[in-house]
């Protein structure tokens, strides 16, 4: 067999990473927003905001046992920004790692769509809309209750991407007390319904660009039209702006509160002819 050259094998790789993140987006963002159509679909009959919450939980739970040694279960482009800017990833990556995701979260909306198409027909009676007593768009993507400021809005969505971006640090930093590899991520699932749970009244805690704009768009194509960028007063940047902030935020407060702090692995001794010892 001949070996592949370093651009075949590059290319085979990004190749996998995409397919891998297109698969794993599809495969988690169908969970919540599956959910989310049920709730308000079947009006309170078939399930509740806990429901939500804990469908969200299986699908992220799940996406990253499905993909964490093929990709990193990159499926946050606000982490995956964080990671680019710490210089874990190169840009190429991070945008490879976006594009996956994004791809993949507008697909998984399709899904939704076309699964629930009747019912959703059946609810609105044929007319599809962002706001008022018939509204499904927050079905696809997050809408900040109407009691909220914009500003008020951005905090919520900062201070919720801020607390995931710690536990995941907490979860997973071997220099830490870190869970074992196997629990990581269930404890992330956890995470993300604990998030909901406590952080959700507000916008219904986006805290992922590529979780909310994708399907956004998909919204804007399938019928709901532009309002979907305009309502709110023009809500729908928060949830791009505001994660990724929010996560950049989440690794300097880790590394100031935690990171520094944790004392240095003593180095076994060693005798006089060499061995190490305890």
């Amino acid at each position: 067999f001949c070996r592949k050259t370093s651009k075949e094998a590059q290319s085979t790789t990004a190749t996998r990473i995409l397919l891998t993140l297109l698969s794993l987006f599809l495969f988690t963002q169908d969970f919540g927003l599956s959910c989310v159509a049920q709730v308000v679909l079947g009006k309170g009959s078939v399930g509740q905001y806990l429901s939500i919450n804990i469908a969200f939980g299986i699908g992220v739970t799940l996406g990253i046992y499905a993909a964490g040694k093929i990709s990193g279960a990159h499926m946050n482009a606000a982490i995956t920004i964080t990671q680019c800017v710490l210089g874990n990833i190169s840009p190429k990556t991070a945008v490879a790692y976006v594009f996956g995701q994004f791809l993949g979260s507008f697909l998984a909306a399709a899904a939704v769509f076309a699964l629930y198409y009747d019912a959703l027909y059946d609810y609105t009676n044929g007319s599809f809309t962002v706001t008022g007593p018939t509204a499904t768009a927050m079905i696809f993507s997050t809408y900040p209750a109407s009691n909220v400021s914009l500003q008020g809005a951005f905090f919520s969505e900062f201070t919720a991407t801020v607390m995931l971006m710690l536990g995941i640090l907490v979860i997973h930093d071997e220099k830490n007390n870190a869970a074992v590899k196997g629990a990581q991520p269930m404890l992330t699932g956890i995470l993300v319904v604990g998030i909901g749970l406590g952080m959700g009244l507000n916008t219904g805690y986006a805290i992922n660009p590529s979780r909310d704009l994708p399907p956004r768009i998909f919204t804007a194509i399938a019928g709901w039209g532009m309002e979907v960028f305009s309502a709110d007063h023009c809500w729908w940047w928060i949830p791009v702006t505001a994660p990724t902030l929010g996560s950049l935020f989440g690794v300097l407060l880790y590394k100031l509160c935690i990171e520094f702090h944790i004392p240095p692995e003593a180095e076994p001794e060693k005798d006089e002819a060499g061995t190490e010892t305890s």
